[in-house]
């Protein structure tokens, strides 16, 4: 056997000095498990070499092959077989002697005495992502006989088995898509990751292939400001081809920025350079022609998930290995002579793009009636964009990128000066037709519309982004790095009729605020916030910019100091039209200061949400009475959540609501309020200037103490008409205070929510009695309240005609299915009640029955019935057939057993 022979071909031809092979040498869990002088029982005899394209899995494999081999303190040789999936697919039926021997026919005399020791034999399977076999055919007829004649995916199937030569050693290297299948195949694997060059080991090739210092660290952070070429940087072939880009244009004086700005231009940029024309010359000759079989066989490959080709596949789709010859002296192809010759494209991107060309080459008339017949597996753009194919296939996804980015005009003609060929216009039409964003209220999901923005942004084409953005009205974002920022950006600023974004920013995008990197290099870490502010300035400019964006929605964000500055610099704009502002869990916890600043004075402003850092920060409450009292304040929704401050804070923010002329609606849900905040807020309600109609204090921490007052206040005060007391323990004792002063015919109140209000039986007595004497209330929600029997005094107040109750929720309430028959003569007398929430209450079926039987009747006004049950039963889709026919304006809804919170009494609707 040639030891050497293995080596030929595995290295790019951008590895100068070694660099890859130092890279690749780190791999300690490798060089322990592959020394030969290993003790056998610490040695696991199967093991998984898994990454993405082009980290070297192959160069690593074939060194530790050569390492196992020159073993020179083994009493007898070492012996090492390698096995390129690829070149399995098209071999019959053979030996596993025989297969692992094809390309050294000279040892297949010595096949036995090797195998005979098969504690010394080392088994490659190279490219598992590769191995095109029928579906089972790897589990199917395991043999264990080296001799016997067998399919190859059943002696393939065999060996990963460890049923052929379980005392070998094997090492699989592949891709992570194809792991999922690995671990069902091989018996207790160990799987090793292959990282490639991590961040200082490109930093480190960036300082060696230039040689001027500057420009290698300029090419580096252009290369590092787009993430999604930096996490290619990790194959060091990536990283010679970006470096061989980037310095030519150094080199002749040009701005490299912009070919760094997307994938795509980096890419095709790279190609066309191979070729460039002479100065002022035309496309060079004779490359117009190899191109289109080129992109062929790079389509095929990416449909058919291969990325090595033989000479079958080029028989197969018509390709003359000649027409390759220019793409093999330019670095895009690299041939293997591994056995018959085979062909693979310098990196999976490189392919992509290829792909991509495909579908955007003008056909001629004589090659379409040339290849007509040929048999492809190439989907059109439509199955390439649709989701199901790239769930399928991950790398259509990145298909679909550089799709978007060849329909850039300067790209196109960069590619027709190049190779004198034509780039259809029709392909634009097609993008659009299959990226529209979705019209009106109608919203992506937050990964689609990062895919979209994505494909938009790697065209760099306005009008196109403009187009498939037209009917967009809601978007939701969740920035996760400056890339993505960068995306929304530049897409949000061609989005004219955006009326609403929802914003989600990840950590590591500014780290101003970051405690962790504080032992950070100081420079590196203003550097980065200095990039990532600038993008976030161009981002946030869109508030001033769009006129029709009326809707900010800030969420579990990351932000900093200066970054909320910028935002709140852009909110005071003239130009900016917010009417509607959330924000929710936002770090860090003086930004909630600085967006209170910003809107002193918002004249636009009329709905404003504050929730999570809060509690305990003295500063916002005085804040929020300043933009109260502002002449212009306009504000009518105010909600601020889990807020705790003194009684004398709570008196000022009274104060600033009599001043204020118009907040229609206050939820300060779970705020420290307690009872003495409420006593001061009724006064508040007691004045005659308070403009407040809806009003939330629940889980406030009160109790039957401040009921007296809010009583008082109801008597008082005929414009609030919601009240939300809802998760305070008020008891029976409050109910009874709270009905003495609903029950005056001035209290104008017409929805309350007293939810876990620890409410019993005698509750509702005095509830019943308010309702049966022409009380104003019109929407009741008692969900969660242990009332049970207590539900006899409703019923009763249901059957009065002067009973004005049309919604009412007794979510979880413990009733019994004793009490049907009366709530079923209630539901049918009642004149007035329209919806009905009896959800998370055991009935029964019989209780069901009973209640069905009486719906049956059309003499009641209920509209909504919301129902735990079982439909099942045959009796029951009966009953529910015969409610819908009888009764067809009744609908039955059947609750969701995972909802916990009762449907009733729709609060700020």
């Amino acid at each position: 056997m040639e030891k050497f022979s293995v080596w030929k071909d595995i290295l790019w031809s951008g590895d100068d000095g070694g660099f890859h092979y130092n890279i690749t040498q780190r791999s300690p869990k490798l060089i322990t498990y592959l020394n030969p002088q290993a003790p056998t029982q610490s040695t696991p005899l199967t093991m998984v070499l898994y990454g993405p394209a082009g980290v070297g899995k192959t160069t690593r494999a074939k060194e530790l092959m050569l390492d196992w081999m020159q073993d020179d303190l083994a009493e007898t040789s070492n012996s090492a077989f390698y096995l390129s999936c690829k070149g399995l697919n098209h071999r019959r039926t053979c030996t596993f002697a025989e297969l692992i021997s094809a390309n050294w026919p000279h040892v297949q005399e010595d096949i036995p005495a090797i195998l005979a020791q098969a504690q010394k034999v080392l088994l490659i399977l190279d490219g598992f992502d590769e191995l095109k076999v029928p579906s089972g055919a790897l589990i199917h007829d395991i043999c264990g006989d080296w001799k016997k004649q067998k399919p190859v995916p059943v002696l393939l199937g065999s060996l990963l088995k460890r049923k052929m030569l379980p005392k070998a050693t094997l090492l699989i290297t592949t891709r992570p898509g194809a792991l999922r299948e690995l671990r069902l195949l091989t018996e207790q694997p160990l799987f090793i990751e292959m990282e490639g060059f991590l961040e200082e080991d490109r930093k480190a090739y960036f300082l060696k292939h230039f040689e001027e210092e500057s420009q290698a660290l300029r090419a580096f952070d252009l290369m590092k400001n787009n993430a999604a070429l930096f996490q290619l940087g990790s194959a060091p072939s990536v990283c010679w081809m970006v470096c061989t880009c980037l310095r030519q244009q150094m080199e002749r004086g040009e701005d490299p920025a912009a070919t760094c700005r997307t994938t795509t231009a980096l890419f095709l940029r790279f190609l066309c350079g191979r070729f460039t024309p002479p100065h002022g010359g035309g496309p060079r000759r004779g490359l117009q022609a190899p191109l289109k079989p080129l992109c062929l066989l790079a389509a095929e490959g990416v449909w058919t998930q291969s990325s090595v080709f033989d000479g079958e596949d080029l028989r197969r789709l018509g390709v003359d290995p000649s027409a390759l010859c220019p793409f093999l002296d330019g670095n895009i192809l690299q041939k293997s002579e591994d056995g018959e010759a085979c062909y693979s494209f310098i990196h999976l991107s490189v392919q992509q793009l290829l792909a991509a060309m495909f579908y955007v080459l003008e056909p001629e008339e004589q090659e379409e009636e040339g290849l007509g017949g040929r048999r492809w597996h190439i989907g059109d753009v439509g199955k390439l964009l649709s989701k199901e194919e790239r769930l399928k296939n991950p790398s259509l996804t990145h298909v679909g990128y550089f799709l978007f980015g060849l329909c850039n005009e300067r790209r196109a003609m960069e590619l027709e000066t190049t190779f004198g060929c034509l780039v259809s216009t029709e392909i634009k039409r097609e993008l659009l037709k299959h990226t529209l964003m979705p019209h009106g209220k109608k919203s992506f999901s937050v990964t689609d519309t990062k895919e979209v923005l994505s494909c938009l942004y790697e065209s760099q084409e306005e009008q196109l982004v403009k187009d498939a953005m037209a009917h967009v009205k809601e978007m939701s974002i969740h920035l996760m790095n400056t890339s993505e920022m960068m995306q929304s950006s530049f897409c949000l600023k061609h989005c004219a009729n955006l009326q609403k974004i929802s914003l989600q920013v990840g950590k590591k995008i500014f780290l101003e605020n970051d405690p962790a990197l504080k032992s950070d290099p100081q420079n590196e870490t203003s550097q980065h916030d200095h990039h990532s502010l600038q993008l976030w300035a161009d981002l946030c400019s869109v508030f001033s910019s769009n006129e029709n964006l009326n809707f900010l929605d800030v969420k579990e964000s990351f932000l900093s100091h200066s970054s909320v500055r910028i935002l709140c610099e852009q909110i005071t704009h003239v130009t900016c039209h917010l009417q509607k502002v959330v924000i929710k869990n936002v770090s860090p916890a003086s930004a909630y200061r600085d967006f209170c600043l910003a809107f002193i004075g918002k004249k636009t402003l009329t709905h404003l949400v504050l929730e999570g850092s809060v509690r305990g920060d003295k500063i916002l409450l005085l804040l929020l009475c300043e933009i109260l009292k502002h002449p212009r304040c306009n504000l009518q929704y105010l909600r601020l959540g889990s807020c705790s401050d003194t009684t004398q804070q709570w008196a000022d923010f009274s104060s600033a609501l009599k001043v204020n002329q118009s907040l229609k609606c206050l939820d300060l849900t779970a705020s420290e309020f307690l009872d003495e905040g409420v006593k001061l807020l009724c006064l508040t309600l007691r004045h005659p200037k308070c403009v407040l109609q809806k009003l939330s204090l629940e889980n406030c921490q009160l109790t039957q103490a401040c009921c007296k007052e809010l009583s008082s206040a109801l008597i008082v005060n005929q414009r609030l008409t919601h009240l939300c007391l809802a998760k305070n323990d008020l008891g029976d004792g409050g109910v009874k205070i709270l009905c003495e002063g609903l029950r005056y015919p001035e209290c104008q109140l017409q929805t309350l929510v007293l939810r876990h209000c620890n409410i019993n039986r005698h509750g509702c007595k005095y509830i019943s009695k308010l309702l049966q004497g022409d009380s104003s209330l019109t929407s009741l929600d008692l969900g969660f309240n242990p009332i049970a029997t207590g539900l006899c005094f409703l019923y009763e107040a249901l059957k009065k005609p002067n009973c004005n109750l049309k919604c009412l929720g007794l979510w979880g309430c413990s009733i019994t299915p004793f009490s049907c028959q009366h709530l079923a003569s209630a539901l049918v007398s009642s004149r007035s009640l329209e919806t009905l929430d009896l959800g998370q209450n055991a009935w029964g079926q019989s209780g069901i029955v009973v209640l069905l039987k009486a719906l049956k009747q059309n003499h009641g006004s209920l509209k909504t019935l919301r129902l735990k049950m079982d439909k099942s039963t045959v009796e029951i889709q009966r009953l529910l057939k015969d409610v819908k026919e009888n009764n067809p304006r009744l609908t039955i809804e059947c609750n969701d057993a995972r909802t916990t919170r009762s449907s009733c009494c729709d609060f700020f609707s």
